[in-house]
């Protein structure tokens, strides 16, 4: 009798053991949920240290995805790359937390190092700004991991790997920027300027010279991926956290910094002047010495800019055989 008591105990513990542990762990998760709710709430990007980051990051169980970016933004650690990315990464946190469809199912995080180096150790992570993807189920994979130097840090971008890691759509709104109209009633109210004090007199309008300048300034800033920074917002340069060295060429073709690109805009506008001596040269008017001088300083200059522009393109494109002047 004895026997069959303890075997109809051990029953009764078999069965509701699992129901009981089932009810735990949904109460454990309803509390990470409203706990993640009510400071997403007061700010879009939590900020978080090694304890809040073990237990609603790390630690299961967890139906919600969570993007962290792991960061220095403290003024001694002089990462202006970091505040860059923070600026865009707040961007796209407060288009999802007041978005009308918003929801629980993803959290924007923030590590900085001054405030959780114990998981930047326990991720063996040694740069930043990194953006990592810790998803509802399982541990990050490789593709959860932002490829920060390809994509760059626009909101945008950012707003499309998430997308891709979480099927998670956030429209980045961002907020109003006065820039650009007021530079365009600066530009008017100059040209009205122009012409009242010129008065009947426009033919300044018709000075090809001016307008050459103009549309050469315009292409120079074109071919030199100056739109390219404006859509993918990629960081100034790029400093070696092992070494200390500060890369202004990035090493890839499907890539760029921005310094790059004003290196770009010098050598082209450098090989534009000699072709503008060169033709100045030939066409002009003065005595043979000044054109002479003219002649070789733009041979010079079209000789020395190319060759650089040619060195930045065998830098990126890798294999590419020929080179001019020198390396």
């Amino acid at each position: 009798m004895a026997a069959l008591s303890v075997l109809l105990l051990l029953a009764l513990l078999a069965w509701g053991g699992p129901a009981e542990g089932q009810k735990r762990k949904e109460m454990v998760l309803s509390e990470k949920v409203n706990q993640l709710m009510e400071w997403a709430s007061k700010r879009s990007v939590i900020r978080m240290n090694g304890d809040k980051f073990r237990r609603l990051v790390k630690a299961p169980p967890r139906n919600y995805s969570v993007i962290v970016m792991f960061t220095a933004l403290q003024p001694h650690r002089q990462c202006v790359v970091c505040k860059q990315a923070d600026e865009e990464y707040q961007i796209l946190a407060n288009s999802w937390r007041y978005s009308s469809a918003f929801t629980n199912k993803v959290f924007f995080a923030m590590v900085d190092f001054d405030e959780g180096s114990d998981v930047f150790q326990m991720l063996n992570m040694n740069s930043a700004p990194t953006f990592i993807n810790f998803p509802a189920k399982g541990k990050p994979k490789r593709g959860d991991t932002y490829e920060l130097q390809v994509r760059g840090f626009a909101a945008e971008q950012l707003a499309r790997w998430v997308a891709d890691r979480t099927d998670v759509n956030i429209r980045v709104i961002r907020p109003p920027s006065y820039a650009g109209p007021l530079m365009l009633g600066l530009l008017l109210a100059v040209v009205a300027g122009l012409v009242y004090l010129r008065g009947s007199n426009l033919d300044f309008l018709y000075n090809k010279t001016g307008w050459a300048f103009a549309a050469l300034c315009f292409v120079l800033a074109m071919t030199s991926g100056q739109m390219w920074n404006h859509i993918r917002g990629p960081p100034y340069a790029h400093k070696n956290p092992h070494t200390g060295q500060v890369n202004y060429i990035h090493g890839s073709s499907q890539a760029q910094f921005v310094a790059e690109t004003h290196i770009v805009l010098l050598f082209n506008g450098g090989v534009t002047l000699g072709m503008v001596l060169l033709h100045e040269a030939a066409t002009s008017d003065m005595d043979v010495g000044k054109r002479k001088i003219m002649c070789i300083a733009g041979i010079g200059l079209v000789v020395l800019f190319f060759s650089w522009l040619l060195s930045v393109f065998r830098s990126k494109y890798h294999g590419y055989p020929y080179r001019y002047g020198f390396a």
